[in-house]
């Protein structure tokens, strides 16, 4: 990462751009998540919001990468709720700026979400999915201690073609 870029926990205050950045990845990138850029887009701002729950036990926590000030890459962690999946969370919404890739921003917000999962008391592993032959980000989450354990066939479908989900695990506790 250069000198003029910084990865942190996203609050409120920058909701209006986390809003912009997510609609921009479904737009760009539209096999690589489940959301589409109208289902999203109609969603009121208060749903966003909740997603930047500044709480430390928020049920979800998100993390931008900052070039220069300017939001350009994000991630979320949802942690489970129901009391027999406590012990792990998802890592989900992952996007940098195309511009952007390249500069280390994607391994940095991973490293910021695994330490948030790490943080929470209890949590044993993250779990991803990430869009089959996408090797550049299946092989920045194999390099984060992920691993591959499976693949979810005809994962999504846009516009009458399928996409394959490949399923990747992160397990925290050491010798686990």
């Amino acid at each position: 990462m250069s000198a003029t870029a910084s990865v942190r926990r996203l609050g409120p205050a920058e909701v209006e751009a986390y809003r912009a950045l997510m609609l921009e990845a479904y737009g760009n990138d539209p096999e690589a998540f489940t959301s589409s850029v109208a289902e999203r887009a109609a969603l009121p701002l208060s749903w966003w919001e909740n997603r930047l729950d500044p709480a430390p036990d928020a049920q979800e926590m998100n993390w931008g990468a900052f070039v220069d000030g300017q939001l350009v890459g994000v991630v979320g962690l949802g942690f489970m709720q129901r009391e027999k999946e406590r012990h792990k969370a998802h890592l989900f919404g992952m996007y940098v700026q195309p511009a952007q890739r390249g500069l280390r921003l994607g391994r940095a917000l991973v490293t910021a979400a695994l330490e948030g999962a790490r943080a929470r008391n209890g949590v044993r592993v993250v779990s991803l999915t990430v869009t089959e032959g996408n090797a550049p980000a299946e092989a920045l989450y194999a390099r984060c201690g992920f691993e591959r354990f499976g693949v979810e066939p005809m994962a999504v479908c846009i516009a009458g073609r399928d996409f394959s989900k490949v399923h990747m695990v992160c397990k925290l506790e050491s010798g686990a």
